[in-house]
């Protein structure tokens, strides 16, 4: 089936120039001096939704002590990779240690209603054609996606080897035995010659830091440690019906309360929605997998499909390439490419193509402003859910049901764009413009802690290298490494996530060759009999600058762009911003790694016997 390019009002029918002063004005009146420091660490004594599994009873067991070649921190994607490929390379005596009681990562902890894969799960869930697993539908189910990383542990032989509902608690790098000493919250001590960090960007849910929110006499969670004891239903069957006479406030329009509000409005006797910044919300196309489609496909399709989806949402269609994924990810390439085609795909200099890929930009953000007119009754509550940025400036998302709900009568948006936020929480509910409203039930939709400082996204006290020195300090200012994998001081550490290297549209494809790079330095070092690996000070610099070199330059773009997590909300150049990538592209990248590993000698990396 062809994915046909949208329809999207014409360049004419809006200017530009006024629009551009618009997102500037929306952005600025939602900047916060306090960014990070708006959201209270998770830990800290406000609710018990962090420290307490309410999916699964944590178990005793007595203090662990043993030696290990690898100690993966980490079940969930990241984790799971890094366990696959060191168990192609031949590297098994490792254990994964995770606080959650099994495999899934954010999988594991978010179960609430409604929860979906918010891009194309074909691409998405990895190793689709090693497992010979197949999404039942585009935007596979939560559940069907925890119970998939549960599959995956197990088929490769690693799901039994895994520690869990145990917390790390600190890493320091033991010299004379060339060992990582792991102490974690249940007393053990792993003595791990290789670490690699799988921490994921989705671990550490982060609370908003309202005052008065520790004075709440009602029931208060986060929405990734969902209470079904409290709302009624169940993971896989949300009928939230205990709500049906309580009033109920969720703050957040980003991924998760997209998906959860439906639910929420469907049962709730009152669901006020407290709203900063919208999000950009298209209908979300989740048809069933068509068993002709996938009996059809050809080794390899999965890399394809995967590739394709990078050219489409990261770089840029070749002439003739279609579109597989044909959603809000890949619109604006979609569009922009049969412009091109239209002409003949002229050649385009760097700012020419750009220019004309952002008055494509401006005219899918008019068609997606114009969806929530045609789909909220309410002029006021339809203004206030118009998104006023540059594409990419929040997540994207999609849902047939979101806007739909501000159409009943038992649901209220709550704008607090011009106070940045609640001005307050009392014992009885909330503060908005002024106004107290009663509440019985305040559930967080307000994320994790994504690009904010290393040591609130890890939640380790203690990471220590060489010397003592803590990795905290090691990287005040943002990372240094050798291919955004290891670094200095920090000897057999690896790092997997948004660190210094290529950047792809798909998380998982990211993690899994980051993984893949790991387990093959980590598998070479055991068969040479090496006691300690890491980059020398020669190297390192050299790929910091030549990083620096070649990076893409996002300051404008950010500038530009509504406070969020992918900007560390309103930060230009944030040491841990998402969109640090590669600038020759995610191939260009993968070729540089590639060509290093053919080389066989290790090069840049310091090797001790």
């Amino acid at each position: 089936m062809t994915c046909k390019p949208t329809q999207t009002p014409a360049p004419e029918e809006f200017d530009i120039p006024s629009l551009r002063e618009k997102y500037r004005q929306e952005r600025d009146k939602r900047l916060r001096s306090d960014r990070q420091d708006q959201y209270v660490p998770s830990n800290a004594d406000v609710t018990h939704s962090y420290d307490v599994d309410p999916h699964m009873p944590v178990t005793a067991r007595e203090p662990i002590s043993e030696d290990l070649d690898v100690v993966v921190l980490g079940a969930g994607f990241a984790g799971i990779l890094a366990s696959y490929h060191l168990t192609k390379a031949g590297v098994t005596n490792f254990r994964n240690i995770d606080h959650a009681g099994d495999f899934g990562g954010v999988w594991y902890w978010n179960r609430y209603p409604g929860i979906q894969c918010d891009n194309d799960a074909y691409c998405y869930l990895p190793l689709l054609e090693e497992t010979g697993f197949m999404p039942s539908k585009k935007f596979a189910d939560g559940a069907e996606i925890y119970e998939y990383c549960k599959l995956m542990a197990r088929k490769f032989g690693f799901h039994d080897k895994a520690v869990l509902h145990t917390l790390i608690t600190s890493l320091r790098w033991d010299e004379e035995i060339g060992r990582w000493r792991v102490g974690t919250s249940r007393g053990d001590e792993f003595r791990a010659r290789f670490i690699i960090m799988g921490c994921g960007v989705l671990n550490m849910p982060k609370l908003p830091g309202i005052p008065g929110i520790d004075q709440f006499k009602g029931k208060l969670f986060h929405s990734a440690r969902w209470e079904y004891d409290y709302t009624g239903g169940s993971y896989q069957n949300p009928v939230l019906d205990k709500l049906a006479d309580k009033r109920v406030a969720i703050i957040g329009t980003g991924a998760t309360a997209i998906q959860a509000v439906p639910h929420l409005a469907r049962y709730a006797k009152q669901l006020y929605v407290i709203q900063r910044t919208p999000s950009t919300v298209d209908e979300r196309p989740n048809p069933p997998t068509d068993p002709d489609w996938a009996k059809s496909l050809e080794p390899g399709w999965q890399d394809e499909r995967k590739a394709n989806f990078h050219r489409a949402a990261m770089e840029f269609f070749a002439p003739g390439e279609e579109d597989q994924i044909c959603d809000i990810w890949t619109e604006i390439t979609r569009n922009l490419a049969a412009e091109l085609a239209a002409e003949g795909w002229p050649q385009l200099a760097p700012e020419e193509f750009m220019a004309r890929r952002e008055v494509v930009d401006y005219r899918v953000m008019e068609r997606l402003r114009g969806r929530v007119e045609t789909m909220v009754e309410d002029k006021e509550t339809a203004e206030s859910l118009k998104p006023w940025y540059r594409f990419l400036c929040k997540r994207p998302l999609s849902s047939n049901e979101f806007y739909g709900v501000f159409n009943q009568p038992n649901v209220k948006l709550i704008d607090v764009s011009d106070t940045k936020g609640l001005e307050r929480i009392t014992e009885k509910g909330f503060v908005a413009n002024g106004i107290e409203y009663e509440i019985d039930c305040l559930i967080c939709a307000s994320g994790f802690e994504v690009t904010s400082e290393l040591k609130r996204r890890w939640g380790i006290d203690v990471v220590e290298g060489r010397g003592g020195e803590s990795i905290y300090d090691h990287w005040a200012n943002g990372p240094e490494t050798l291919h955004g994998t290891m670094t200095r001081g920090f000897p057999n550490q690896f790092f997997i996530g948004y660190i210094q290297g290529g950047l792809n549209a798909s998380v998982t494809e990211q993690f899994g060759r980051q993984g893949y790079h790991s387990a093959h330095i980590i598998s070479e070092a055991l068969k040479r009999g090496l006691k300690a690996v890491e980059p020398t000070k020669e190297a390192q610099d050299a790929y910091v600058r030549h990083f620096h070199e070649v990076e893409m330059d996002m300051s404008q773009f950010q500038r530009e762009c509504t406070p969020s997590y992918f900007t560390n909300e309103g930060q230009v150049k944030a040491p841990w911003a998402l969109f640090r990538s590669y600038g020759p592209g995610w191939g260009a990248f993968q070729k540089l790694l590639e060509d290093w590993r053919a080389k066989g000698d290790l090069e840049g990396l310091e090797l001790r016997s």
